[in-house]
């Protein structure tokens, strides 16, 4: 098996909540390949928002490490860790954090912009990527003009631009129709295989989950395997 793409080792983080330490993550180890779609499934209040916001340097663990293409990200500075954010890292998260006063091919296009990278090449995959969501004919739509689930397909696309190695999404189709939801996970899927994405997504939808390579259950701050 090849190195993997990201590599948690021993995370662990708790919270204080009046008295008492709350204990979310426990030593908790997890490996995601390259190219590899991993759900994560688990009850309300499991702490899946905090791993994902852990996996993705948002957040950082009391304790434990966290390595992606074998380097620890821990020890970055703020600045550094920004920058592999947003040149390997893309975010999906429940709610979509559109500007309002940009346009959908704006938005998607803000992360370019940040990194001082906007140009007619990421046009055109801004523009690609809107399309395979079903949102060609909607480039030109400011956010309060869309709808939650065409807001979220967005978000999506914005997520994607960059060409990041790893996806960290949240509930990504929880605000989609059936047949949008299934447009994202092929656009995923598709992803995966041609550009090598991996993905971790959070989500509720045991259909989806199960549909992806691999399907895990947070419990009692660690990972499992699920057993439907």
């Amino acid at each position: 098996m090849s190195e993997p793409l990201l590599l948690a080792r021993a995370l662990s983080k708790s919270y204080q909540s009046g008295d008492r330490r709350i204990a979310v993550l426990d030593a908790l180890d997890f490996a995601v390949q390259p190219q590899e779609l991993c759900a994560i499934v688990g009850a309300s209040g499991s702490g899946k928002t905090t791993l994902l916001q852990i996996l993705g340097t948002l957040d950082r663990p009391d304790s434990g490490d966290l390595l992606f293409q074998g380097a620890s990200l821990l020890g970055l500075s703020d600045t550094a860790l920004a920058r592999r954010r947003n040149s390997d890292i893309g975010f999906l998260f429940q709610f979509h954090h559109l500007l309002p006063e940009f346009n959908a091919l704006e938005n998607v296009l803000m992360p370019a912009r940040i990194a001082g990278k906007l140009g007619p090449e990421l046009e055109q995959r801004a523009t690609a990527l809107l399309e395979a969501v079903g949102l060609g004919a909607r480039l030109v739509h400011r956010s309060g003009e869309l709808s939650g689930g065409e807001q979220q397909r967005v978000a999506l696309a914005r997520a994607l631009v960059m060409q990041p190695r790893l996806l960290l999404a949240d509930e990504p189709t929880g605000n989609l129709d059936a047949d949008s939801g299934q447009r994202v996970f092929q656009l995923l899927q598709d992803l995966s295989r041609t550009q090598g994405l991996a993905v971790v997504m959070v989500t509720h939808n045991l259909d989806l989950a199960q549909g992806m390579d691999r399907c895990l259950t947070l419990r009692g701050g660690k990972l499992a395997a699920f057993q439907g």
